[in-house]
C-alpha cells in the first residue's frame, strides 16, 4: 500500500508536461454598483448623468439636481441656494470638468469663486456646453446662442432639430439628425452632412457618429470617411456615444458596450450589469470607471483591480457566509430576485457532485498553502458525504442529499424519511453523484488526510459504496428494489449503448476509475480483479478509448422513455468525464494504462477546447500534460463576480458569427466571456446565448474555486502573496 501511495503521489506532483509559472499580478475585473433613488427622489424622472472635475457623480432630475451617496441619488443639498431651484441643463467645463447648471433663465457655476453668471432669456434655451476659454454654447430646440465675455450672441441656425452640442478642442459642435455644424470664433459653418444621426462623440482628428443603423467616422479635418458604417457591433441602434481613455462606449435601448483595443466588444446588458438596460445618458470619472443612467436607476461599471488569489478570497468568502448547508454546498433562492437579503439555502439533484467542486477546491488549497482552516473545511464538507450514506437505511447507498424533514425544493416524490428523527433523505442517485464521490475521495486521501484513521476513514466511504454497486450488479438499487435510472453500470446496461451515444464511454470511465481508487485505497483485490475484468471482457476499456468525435446523433435507441441516441450533446457528461479523468489516470493499475487513458483524455480534451474550460484544461494538464494556458487564464479573469442567474439574452447581438445548428451546439465562432454569458455550471453549455432565471438564483463561485486552486497546485499561478 505505501508503494502505490508512493506512485500516486508523485502522478499527483508531477504532470506529464510542466508549464511556465504566471505571476499572480492585479488584472482589470468590472464589477456593478446599481444606484437607487432614495424615499424622497422616487417617482422624479431621471435626465442625465455628469461626472465633475473631483468625481462627485451629479444626476439631473425632474425634481433637481441630485448626486449619488451610498448606493442611493440623493438629492445635492451642499450649495443651499441651489438646493430647492431645478437646472434644465447640468454640464462640465472642457478641460477643467467644473460643473456648470443651466435653469430657465440663467446660467451659473460654483467654480472661479461663484462668478460665472448669465442672465437668459425665459424658457429659450435648454441645452448648454461650455469650452475651456469660459465661452459658452447655448441651445434650444431649433436655436442657438453665444455667450462670451458677459454678452449673449444669438446665432443664426437653420438646421433643424438640435438633438446635442459639445465642446471640443476650443470649437462647438452642434448635432441635428441631417448633420454636424461647429461654431468657432462665433461663426456657424456644415461640418458634416448625413442622415439619421443620433449621437456623437470625438476622438483625436476623428468624429465618431452614431445612428439606428451603426455608427461611422469621419476625419475632422477633411471631411472625409475616416471608418466605414459599423453594423457587426453588439446593438446597431446606437443613443449615446463617449469615448474614454482613448475606447470608444456606446449607449443604446438594450444595454451598452464597449469596443476593446483588439477585435471585439464588451457588452454591458440584463440585470447583472444594468437595473434596465435602455440607456439615456452616460459619463466616466478620472479612473475610467463608467455610469450608465436609465429612466429608473444610475448603473456604476466599475473598473478594479485584483489578483486571482483576491477573487479567490471573494468567492472563499460568500461560499462561506451564505452558500454551506449542513456542509453541503448549495445554491441559495430569493423570495425577492436579486435580493439576497431574501436568500434560502436550497437542495439540488446534485448536492454531492457540486459539493465536489467546493471540497476539491479546499483539498488543493491545503495541498499548496497547508492552511488548517482549508483542512477543516474540506472534512467538514467529507462528514455531509459520509451521512449521505449513514442517514438512510440502504447498506452502501448513498443519498442524493439530505434536509430535515418538511422542507424540500427538487424533485420532491424522491425524498424518504430518515430513521434520524426529524429528518429526511433523497433517493435515486446517479451517475453524477457517484463522479463526485470519487472525485472527492481521491483528493482527500492524496491531499487531506495524514493519519491512518484518516485514510482509512475516506477508503471506508469510497468502500462502502463500491461493495453496493458490485453486490447489486453494478447498480445504484433505491428503496424500491430497482436500479436507480441513472445509476447503472452493468455490462448490458454499457454496452447496450451504440459506440455513437456518449453513455457508453462515459459510464465506462466512471466505474473503471472508481474500482481503480478502490483498489488503491483499500488494497482489497477484487476491485483490480473486477476492473481488470470489464476491461478486457466486457470492452470497458475499448468503450473508454472510444473517440469523442465518433459521438453523434443516432435514433433509434430507447431508454425508459428517453430518447439517449438524438443528443444534443450531453454537457453534463463534459463534467463527468474530466473529473473522472481525474481519478482514472491517477490510479491507473500500470504505465501501459495510463498511456491509454492519456490518449483519450487528450482527445477529449480537444474537442472541448473551444470552450476554454479552466477546469478541463487544468485537469489535463494534471494528468497527460496538454494544457491552454492562454484560455484558462482568460476564463479564470472573465469569470463573473455577481453568481446571480439574471436572465441574458444575447441572441439580439449583431457582432456575433452564428454557426450552422451542429450537433454539439455550438452557437457561435467563439465562446463569449464568462461576463456575458448567462450563470451556469460546468454541465452546461458554455455556447448557451440565452438564460438564466430572473434573478431568483445565486450560484456559489466554487466553479472558481477549483481551478484558482487546481492552478496553484500544478504551478500554473504564482502565489499572489498568501
Amino acid at each position: 500500500m505505501m508503494k502505490i501511495f508512493f506512485v500516486l503521489l508523485c502522478f499527483f506532483l508531477f504532470p506529464s508536461e510542466m508549464v511556465a509559472q504566471v505571476a499572480d499580478t492585479p488584472f482589470v475585473q468590472p464589477v456593478s454598483v446599481k444606484y437607487h433613488p432614495d424615499k424622497e427622489m422616487q417617482g422624479s424622472t431621471l435626465k442625465k448623468v455628469v461626472v465633475d472635475d473631483n468625481d462627485v457623480v451629479y444626476v439631473l432630475t425632474s425634481s433637481g439636481l441630485c448626486r449619488t451617496s451610498d448606493r442611493e441619488i440623493v438629492k445635492d443639498l451642499r450649495y443651499r441656494p441651489l438646493a430647492d431651484r431645478i437646472p434644465v441643463d447640468v454640464t462640465t467645463q472642457e478641460h477643467t470638468g467644473y460643473l456648470y447648471y443651466l435653469y430657465k433663465n440663467a446660467f451659473l457655476s460654483n467654480a472661479d469663486a461663484g462668478k460665472p453668471y448669465g442672465a437668459l432669456p425665459e424658457g429659450r434655451y435648454h441645452k448648454i456646453a461650455v469650452a475651456a476659454d469660459g465661452s459658452i454654447l447655448l441651445a434650444g430646440d431649433r436655436v442657438l446662442g453665444f455667450y462670451s465675455k458677459g454678452k449673449l450672441h444669438p446665432v443664426a441656425f437653420d438646421g433643424g432639430q438640435i438633438i446635442a452640442i459639445r465642446a471640443y478642442k476650443g470649437i462647438f459642435y452642434v448635432l441635428c439628425p441631417g448633420g454636424v455644424y461647429q461654431l468657432s470664433g462665433g461663426k456657424l459653418s456644415p461640418d458634416h452632412q448625413g442622415k439619421g444621426l443620433k449621437t456623437f462623440a470625438f476622438k483625436a482628428g476623428e468624429m465618431l457618429l452614431g445612428t439606428a443603423a451603426g455608427y461611422y467616422g469621419v476625419n475632422r479635418l477633411t471631411g472625409d470617411t475616416s471608418l466605414s458604417l459599423q453594423r457587426k457591433i453588439p446593438i446597431r441602434d446606437i443613443d449615446r456615444l463617449m469615448m474614454v481613455h482613448g475606447k470608444l462606449w456606446a449607449g443604446t435601448g438594450q444595454g451598452a458596450f464597449m469596443k476593446r483595443d483588439t477585435a471585439g466588444f464588451n457588452y454591458y446588458a440584463s440585470k447583472r450589469w444594468l437595473n434596465e438596460d435602455s440607456v439615456i445618458s452616460m459619463a466616466s470619472d478620472h479612473k475610467g470607471n463608467i455610469y450608465l443612467l436609465t429612466p429608473t436607476g444610475l448603473n456604476e461599471i466599475r473598473f478594479t483591480r485584483q489578483t486571482f488569489l483576491q477573487k479567490a478570497q471573494y468567492f472563499q468568502q460568500i461560499i462561506r457566509q451564505r452558500h454551506i448547508r449542513y456542509g453541503l454546498l448549495a445554491s441559495v433562492r430569493m423570495n425577492t430576485p436579486g435580493d439576497l437579503a431574501t436568500a434560502e439555502l436550497i437542495d439540488t439533484d446534485n448536492d454531492g457532485l457540486w459539493t465536489s467542486f467546493y471540497l476539491g477546491s479546499q483539498a488543493f488549497r491545503y495541498a499548496v498553502t497547508g492552511d488548517a482552516v482549508a483542512r477543516r473545511y474540506a472534512w467538514e464538507s467529507f462528514t455531509a458525504y459520509e451521512r449521505l450514506l449513514s442517514i438512510n437505511p440502504l447498506k452502501g447507498f448513498p443519498s442524493r442529499t439530505f434536509a430535515r424533514s418538511g422542507v424540500s425544493v427538487s424533485d420532491p416524490s424522491a425524498w424518504r424519511p430518515s430513521a434520524d428523527s426529524g429528518w429526511q433523505w433523497k433517493g435515486t442517485t446517479s451517475s453524477d453523484e457517484f463522479v463526485g464521490y470519487i472525485f472527492v475521495a481521491a483528493v482527500m486521501d492524496a491531499f487531506v488526510a495524514k493519519t491512518k484513521a484518516e485514510h482509512k476513514r475516506v477508503a471506508d466511504f469510497i468502500d462502502k459504496i463500491l461493495s453496493h454497486i458490485i453486490s447489486h450488479h453494478y447498480n445504484f438499487v433505491d428503496v424500491d428494489g430497482k436500479p436507480t435510472l441513472w445509476g447503472r453500470w452493468n455490462p448490458e446496461y454499457i454496452n447496450g449503448y451504440a459506440k455513437t451515444i456518449s453513455d457508453r464511454k462515459l459510464g465506462s470511465t466512471d466505474l473503471i476509475a472508481g474500482l481503480e481508487l478502490g483498489y488503491a485505497l483499500t488494497g482489497k483485490v477484487l476491485y483490480k480483479t473486477e476492473a481488470l475484468r470489464l476491461m478486457n471482457t466486457d470492452g470497458y476499456l475499448d468503450n473508454i478509448l472510444i473517440s469523442p468525435y465518433n459521438i453523434r446523433a443516432t435514433p433509434g435507441y430507447s431508454y425508459q422513455g428517453h430518447d439517449m441516441g438524438m443528443g444534443p450533446w450531453n454537457h453534463s457528461d463534459d463534467e463527468m468525464e474530466f473529473l473522472s479523468y481525474w481519478v482514472l489516470y491517477h490510479y491507473a493499475f500500470n504505465k501501459t494504462l495510463q498511456q491509454k487513458f492519456g490518449k483519450a483524455i487528450r482527445e477529449y480534451w480537444e474537442i472541448e477546447a473551444p470552450e476554454k474550460n479552466p477546469v478541463w484544461n487544468l485537469i489535463t494538464l494534471g494528468t497527460e500534460g496538454s494544457f491552454d494556458k492562454k484560455a484558462t487564464l482568460w476564463y479564470m479573469r472573465e469569470f463573473p463576480m455577481d453568481q446571480i442567474r439574471w436572465t441574458i439574452d444575447n441572441t439580439v447581438r449583431h457582432d456575433l458569427i452564428f454557426l450552422k445548428p451542429n450537433f454539439r451546439q455550438q452557437f457561435t465562432e467563439k465562446v463569449l466571456s464568462p461576463e456575458e454569458q448567462p450563470i451556469h455550471r460546468y454541465n452546461a453549455n458554455a455556447f448557451d446565448l440565452k438564460g438564466g432565471d430572473g434573478g431568483r438564483t445565486e450560484l456559489t463561485g466554487a466553479d472558481y474555486l477549483l481551478p484558482y486552486w487546481m492552478a496553484r497546485y500544478l504551478k500554473v499561478l504564482g502565489s499572489g502573496g498568501d
